[in-house]
């Protein structure tokens, strides 16, 4: 069962949309029990010299979030990366993809966004990830968490949210697709072989390819044409979609690439679709006036 297969299952979990009580008050340390062990000779492990980066917490209207913040020590404002989450949560790759983008002169954040339902990273399978926590994640609390996000971001005085982006990975890379219809204020996204459609449920109403027509933002979407749970003839009709509604969409998708190909600490990785799509990803940020 691949990571993306999981996320599957929770379109069919129903929960109500009432305010909740944030639970995970702290982030992840490490990696996520259900990863281990990690590909220890493939992870990627970026320092923090010449950068401020750790843990902040964001307010929402149901208290503080934790979340992942990297920044260059010197400088800014500077354009703004929001990170979302793999289906593990805010742990160590999450981290380090953030400070990877510090490096690049970003600032970028992470924000908890299974905050008031559960601690995933002390969880030992994906199963029960699903059950217990990703299912019960409104799409409606996601979207105002991240709009929670860009607000701190803005309050630091370090971010340029007028230059605002999004990336994600797996369950995150179908939240990028959903943030880039929703906020009017982001300027492009890349969306790491995130599930494009989906039956329709109380928590998650919509999906990339109903939302195509909303789209505020150019997207760049990342797939493997070997990922067993997001079927290429998918990707086709989003791309139908985009066009039909003659929104700016582009799609690379490497032949030979699993699901999760991105991570580096799993051994879906796959090096050189990785580099190139860490390539294409800063290229569609810089022309799309992210940078």
């Amino acid at each position: 069962m691949t990571a993306f297969d999981a996320d599957l299952r929770s379109l069919a979990a129903q929960t109500t949309l009432s305010r909740r009580t944030v639970i995970a008050t702290s982030l992840a340390t490490g990696f996520a029990l259900a990863v281990q062990p990690v590909a220890a000779q493939t992870t990627i492990t970026t320092g923090t010299d010449g950068l401020t980066a750790g843990e902040v917490k964001i307010p929402t209207q149901d208290g503080e979030i934790p979340a992942y913040r990297a920044m260059p020590a010197e400088g800014g404002p500077f354009p703004t990366i929001l990170v979302v989450q793999e289906i593990f949560g805010v742990h160590e790759h999450i981290k380090d993809v953030c400070r990877r983008l510090a490096k690049l002169g970003y600032f970028a954040l992470a924000p908890e966004l299974y905050a008031r339902q559960g601690d995933v990273s002390k969880l030992t399978n994906i199963q029960q990830i699903v059950s217990e926590v990703v299912s019960k994640v409104p799409d409606a609390q996601v979207m105002s968490d991240l709009d929670a996000a860009v607000a701190y971001a803005k309050g630091t005085g370090k971010a340029d949210t007028g230059r605002l982006g999004i990336t994600g990975f797996c369950w995150g890379g179908r939240i990028t697709w959903l943030y880039a219809a929703h906020n009017p204020d982001v300027k492009a996204g890349v969306a790491w072989y995130g599930r494009l459609v989906g039956d329709s449920s109380a928590l998650m109403p919509k999906h990339p390819v109903d939302v195509a027509a909303e789209l505020k933002a150019p997207v760049l979407g990342l797939y493997g044409g070997a990922d067993q749970g997001i079927p290429v003839g998918t990707i086709d009709r989003m791309k139908e979609a985009c066009r039909a509604a003659a929104k700016t969409c582009d799609f690379v998708v490497f032949p030979d690439a699993p699901h999760a190909f991105h991570a580096d600490y799993r051994p879906s990785y796959r090096a050189e679709p990785a580099q190139e799509g860490w390539k294409r990803l800063q290229d569609w940020f810089r022309q799309h006036g992210v940078a």
